[in-house]
C-alpha cells in the first residue's frame, strides 16, 4: 500500500457505475481510481502485468464472461495481499458468505449511501472487515438452512450462471473447464436444490435474491 493515497481499480461492466464511483473517490483527498475494467479478464490480465500498482479492487458480482466470485478467488490465489471489495446490488446472505470465503475483505451493496463506499475502501486496505451496514446482520448468523449454503464454490457459480440464462456450452469457455463437467456441475446443482428443470432454477435463484429480474 502507498503511503499517503490509496490506489484504487474499479471492476464493473456498467460504464456509468464505474464514473460514478470515479467521481466520487476523486473528491477523496488519499484515494485514487488508478484504473477501470470492464470485465474479470481485463482486470486479471491488467493485474498480472502490474500486479503491485493497485491497492484496493472494488469489484462487481455480475460480469460478462468470468464472475466477480470467479475473478476474486484467482486474485486470492495469486496475490492474497491485495485488499478486494465487493460491490454488488445483492444483498443475500449467501452471496455475502461465498464472497467472504472466496477472499473478499468488505462486501457493501451498491443501495449504500456514497460515504460508506468510501470508508470501507479505506478499511479493507488496513486489513480490516468492512461490510455495508445492510449486510452486517447477516454475517456471523447461522445458516438457516437454505439449499444453496451446502453447494461448493463451483456449483454456485454454475448456479448464477444457469440463472442468468447462459448456456452450459457458454458457461464451460466463460470457466475454462470441459462442456461434460459443467453439465455435470449443473446436475449436482439441480439435485441439491430439487430442482426439475432451467425455469424452477431460475425461479429459485430469484426467489433467493441470488439474481434480479
Amino acid at each position: 500500500m502507498s503511503d499517503t493515497v490509496l490506489r484504487v481499480a474499479l471492476v464493473d461492466d456498467h460504464a456509468m457505475v464505474r464514473a460514478g464511483q470515479a467521481r466520487l473517490l476523486a473528491l477523496e483527498p488519499d484515494l485514487s481510481v488508478v484504473a477501470e475494467y470492464a470485465d474479470a479478464d481485463a482486470a486479471f490480465d491488467a493485474l498480472r502485468a502490474a500486479p503491485h500498482t493497485v491497492d484496493v479492487l472494488v469489484l462487481d458480482i455480475s460480469l460478462p464472461g468470468r464472475s466477480g466470485l470467479d475473478l476474486l478467488r484467482r486474485v486470492t490465489m495469486h496475490w492474497p495481499r491485495l485488499a478486494v471489495l465487493v460491490c454488488s446490488m445483492h444483498d443475500s446472505p449467501s452471496m455475502l458468505a461465498q464472497a467472504l470465503a472466496a477472499g473478499a475483505r468488505g462486501f457493501v451493496t451498491k443501495a449504500s449511501d456514497p460515504g460508506v463506499l468510501v470508508d470501507a475502501i479505506r478499511s479493507v486496505a488496513r486489513g480490516e472487515q468492512a461490510l455495508s451496514p445492510d449486510l452486517q446482520a447477516f454475517h456471523g448468523q447461522p445458516a438457516k438452512g437454505l439449499s444453496h449454503d451446502t453447494l461448493s464454490p463451483r456449483e454456485f457459480e454454475v448456479l448464477l450462471r444457469l440463472a442468468r440464462g447462459e448456456s452450459v456450452d457458454a458457461i464451460a469457455t466463460s470457466l475454462h473447464l470441459s462442456t461434460k463437467r459443467v453439465a455435470n456441475l449443473q446436475s449436482s446443482v439441480r439435485a441439491k436444490l430439487a430442482l426439475s428443470n432451467a425455469v424452477e432454477l431460475v425461479h429459485y435463484a430469484r426467489r433467493n435474491g441470488l439474481v434480479t429480474e
